[in-house]
């Protein structure tokens, strides 16, 4: 098949790859924030903050093919743009190292 499925963990996001690369548009892109995050307001503004991260981290990384669900602990409310940046950038990493 080809397909094949990754996951990894930070200390605030978490992440499942499924390597598509049949994908449409090519690299799909979910968010799991539970209520636990806290409000809808603050869910939805860590789904903006990831969603303007992502382009960026995901050229560097060249990342082009997939689908990603990131999902986020409470903890993640704690983070700044930065550190939510390096996360995703080591969550990225894992996930995509062959």
């Amino acid at each position: 098949s080809s397909r094949s499925s990754r996951a990894a963990r930070t200390a605030v996001l978490w992440c499942n790859y499924v390597i598509d690369p049949t994908a449409t548009p090519p690299l799909r892109v979910a968010f799991a924030v539970g209520r636990s995050y806290g409000r809808a307001v603050d869910r939805n503004r860590l789904r903006r903050r990831l969603r303007a991260l992502l382009p960026a981290v995901a050229d560097e990384l060249d990342v082009h093919s997939g689908r990603l669900l990131i999902g986020a602990k409470p903890a993640a409310r704690e983070q700044t743009f930065e550190e939510l940046r390096t996360q995703l950038t080591t969550l990225l990493t894992e996930v995509t190292a062959t």
